[in-house]
């Protein structure tokens, strides 16, 4: 089973989900992997409710697979991948993992994950009309670090 990922509808429309899964096509081809099915979520990978990750997870406990191919850990999760792993092991499920370097771009994404999280905790902190304040700063600040991240390169 191939699942791909990525964190949000700009990134699938500029064809990066298309490409992921073509890499990850590519590599099962390499390894003589029968394809059985492909898995994506266009999504944060700290939302727990992605609806192809529940896919693989349902397909993984009734015995469906026993390789589970990802590009980077990261793509199935942003936290907790050593639970998924644990788990799917329990299923008789391998999960590996195609690329040995994640791309330049995987930090800029998981700096706005960073800063999701923080955001979310602000606003229960101090109440949904200081979190639009304190979204406001985050977004400002996400900007900040991409323009410095272009500049780099």
């Amino acid at each position: 089973v191939i699942y791909a990922r990525v964190s949000t509808k700009k990134q699938a429309d500029a064809g990066n989900l298309q490409r992921q899964v073509e890499r990850l096509r590519q590599y099962a081809r390499e390894q003589n992997y029968h394809i059985i099915t492909e898995y994506t979520d266009i999504a944060s990978g700290l939302n727990q409710k992605r609806r192809g990750l529940a896919k693989v997870m349902k397909a993984a406990e009734q015995g469906e697979f026993k390789k589970l191919l990802i590009e980077y850990p990261d793509r199935l999760a942003r936290f907790g991948y050593s639970y998924i792993e644990r788990h799917l092991k329990y299923c008789g499920v391998e999960i590996i993992t195609a690329a040995e370097k994640e791309p330049e771009d995987s930090q800029t994404e998981l700096v706005r994950d960073l800063l999701s999280i923080v955001t979310s905790f602000s606003t229960r902190l101090y109440g949904a009309r200081g979190g639009k304040k304190i979204r406001r700063g985050f977004r400002e600040l996400i900007t900040g670090v991409t323009k410095d991240e272009k500049e780099i390169q």
